[in-house]
């Protein structure tokens, strides 16, 4: 069964950091791209970043860039969301995805696989 379970959200202060998880099974590990969006009340769910298994490229949205690091451990079917420098405005439901392919992997329609979401807030 393809599943993805998300956890490692909470409450934390403008600057901190969280380190969010996504657990797979050995199934949706084995997609060749899995990402992480998020959606804010009101407004659409977005791309955050993405890793590529077949050369662990990576690619992350402008407003994440230098700040969030994906990352995964294919020992523990488990990818990574390292976020740092944290701002109001990345408060939101925090989902990973598992892609059916490599390409196009900011866009929402190249993944069909969704964990649950973990809830991020950001307060200021």
């Amino acid at each position: 069964q393809v599943q993805l379970v998300e956890s490692g959200g909470g409450l934390v202060q403008v600057g901190g950091s969280l380190r969010l998880s996504c657990a797979a099974s050995r199934r949706t590990f084995s997609r060749p791209a899995m990402g992480w969006f998020r959606q804010a009340p009101g407004k659409e769910r977005e791309f955050v970043a993405a890793l590529t298994w077949s050369n662990s490229n990576t690619d992350y949205a402008d407003s994440v860039k230098g700040r969030f690091t994906i990352s995964r451990d294919s020992a523990k079917n488990a990818m990574y969301l390292q976020m740092n420098s944290l701002k109001p405005e990345d408060t939101g439901i925090y989902y990973c995805a598992a892609a059916l392919f490599s390409l196009s992997i900011r866009s929402i329609n190249a993944y069909d696989v969704w964990g649950q979401g973990t809830q991020v807030t950001v307060s200021s």
